[in-house]
């Protein structure tokens, strides 16, 4: 429902008003503890308008119990995810209730619920629809191609019964648009400086030590083994890359994924094994990263490999440029809305040979030199304080449309 909609619209429930003209209390909404992109955005954007003076929450779905493996100074909730069927949609209809019986019966609110995500965006539907909360908004972070009927409406009823959508890119604004005949604002990513740097200290050597992190170059890449990241060109461009320099290493760190891609996992273990590119020795798997020790693993990389072929946007290209290191990525929207070609590598994604070629490149002194050091401009641009700030001016437009 668009501003004026809303302003003309007399049958909205008298809910409380805002509770001051500058300060608000923010409800920020994620499916998960683990460190995704979409979650570390909802995290590091709590942080920011919580810095700004904002009341700040964040309910996430924990489902292991140990919650969040990030420092957070805002206020959190843990919403416990109990063990699920594994039939998909069923398992999605039972996280959405799971966020809204845990919100029915608290005892807090807010002037505004922020959703980060299509199961937490479908909780604060529902209690819209019950009226225990006035109205919520949704950062699209991307669209999915479902092939479940349940979950494609899953997805279309979390953008079209937002209030007020974000968009984090041109390319999904444009989606958005073009898909669902809604106007999104566009607010930015941001890099937390505080956080990534290229400057050593001390605690690169030992995971090295850990993971076995010996060869040179080496690859890093962040967010595991699935089709959208396309992995499986990567360990085939990879495998190219070896018969130039054969004491590389490939690290694939991440995995946490709320969707089972087992089957593609199979094909790529079995092409990595047809391959003969060893599993912890030249293909090195540690799983999720530690929050203490993800930007240590930057910097024990030479290079920052992202052929990604579906992406929301890419932070993890910011955390690699603020770590220093030379980064690739595909040549298509979202990634080239933000990096030109004297910034990073940028490749045809479905090619292996284009992918090998340009890692192999990537690694020569003068090229990574002069790609680190055109990148860095960049860093200026995405920054949380002005995410934060953008996302402020429309909280409160959508709030002055109820007054």
């Amino acid at each position: 429902m668009s501003y004026s909609a809303l302003i003309t619209d007399q049958t909205e429930p008298n809910f409380s008003q805002v509770s001051s003209p500058t300060n608000l209390k923010i409800a920020l909404l994620t499916y998960s503890t683990k460190p995704r992109g979409s979650v570390i955005h909802t995290l590091e954007l709590a942080e920011a308008l919580h810095h700004l003076g904002n009341e700040v929450c964040v309910y996430a779905l924990d489902k292991d119990g140990t919650g969040f493996d990030y420092p957070l100074t805002c206020n959190y909730q843990l919403v416990l995810a109990q063990s699920a069927p594994a039939d998909m949609d069923a398992l999605i209809q039972q996280r959405i209730q799971e966020f809204v019986d845990y919100l029915s019966h608290s005892e807090q609110t807010y002037d505004c619920y922020h959703a980060q995500d299509c199961i937490s965006a479908n909780a604060l539907a529902k209690l819209v629809q019950q009226q225990k909360i006035p109205h919520f908004v949704r950062t699209v972070h991307h669209i999915e191609d479902y092939s479940s009927p349940y979950l494609q409406q899953c997805q279309d009823r979390s953008i079209r019964g937002a209030n007020l959508c974000f968009c984090v890119s041109d390319h999904w604004q444009t989606a958005l648009q073009q898909q669902y005949q809604i106007q999104a604002p566009r607010i930015i990513n941001g890099v937390n400086l505080g956080r990534f740097t290229p400057v050593l200290n001390d605690t690169e050597q030992d995971l090295k030590e850990r993971w076995g992190l010996n060869g040179s170059p080496i690859y890093l890449t962040v967010g595991g083994i699935e089709p959208r990241k396309n992995s499986i060109r990567l360990l085939q461009a990879f495998a190219q890359v070896r018969s130039h320099y054969p004491n590389a290493q490939l690290v694939i760190a991440g995995g946490a994924t709320l969707f089972d891609y087992q089957a593609y996992r199979d094909e790529f273990f079995t092409i990595a094994n047809t391959l003969k590119i060893k599993i912890g020795h030249s293909l090195v798997l540690p799983g999720v990263i530690a929050d203490v020790d993800l930007p240590a693993l930057y910097r024990t990389a030479d290079a920052f490999v992202f052929p990604s072929v579906k992406e929301g946007w890419g932070l993890v290209l910011l955390e690699a440029i603020a770590s220093g290191l030379p980064v690739l990525t595909s040549h298509q929207t979202p990634f080239t809305e933000f990096l030109a070609p004297t910034q990073a590598l940028l490749v045809d994604p479905e090619s292996p040979t284009a992918i090998a070629q340009a890692m192999q490149a990537m690694v020569q002194p003068d090229l990574s030199r002069s790609l680190v050091q055109h990148s860095q401009s960049v860093l200026s641009r995405y920054t949380w304080a002005a995410s934060a700030e953008m996302h402020l001016h429309h909280y409160k437009q959508l709030l002055a449309s109820y007054a």
